[in-house]
């Protein structure tokens, strides 16, 4: 009898499932909660740094975008300016004629 008690207590004895596991099932949802909400703000965080960067470059194209006109502005300007110009006036001559150059060139680089 006194072997059965000894094979009982050893095999069959009911195990308290909390000496086992050292947390509560209701502190591992907190952790899981909190690792969740930390998550949640990070993304949010990640998310309106790359809004704040894509303003910030659409504002810098747009910026670009002006620059490349004034100075498209001047270009087409001095084009007008040298296209308008008496060149008889200013003591210019047509010349008398024409000379034509052969088709292959003759460079040092070629």
């Amino acid at each position: 009898m006194r072997s059965r008690r000894i094979l009982q207590i050893l095999f069959f004895r009911m195990h308290n499932i909390r000496d086992h596991i050292p947390f509560s099932a209701l502190s591992l949802c907190y952790g899981v909660v909190g690792v969740l909400l930390v998550s949640y703000i990070g993304l949010i965080a990640v998310v309106m740094s790359y809004a704040a960067f894509t303003v910030e470059f659409s504002q810098s194209v747009k910026n670009d975008e002006a620059a490349v006109a004034v100075l498209e502005g001047q270009y087409l300007a001095g084009v007008a300016h040298l296209t308008n110009i008496d060149y008889a006036a200013l003591g210019y001559a047509k010349p008398v004629q024409k000379v034509f150059v052969r088709e292959e060139s003759v460079t040092a680089l070629r």
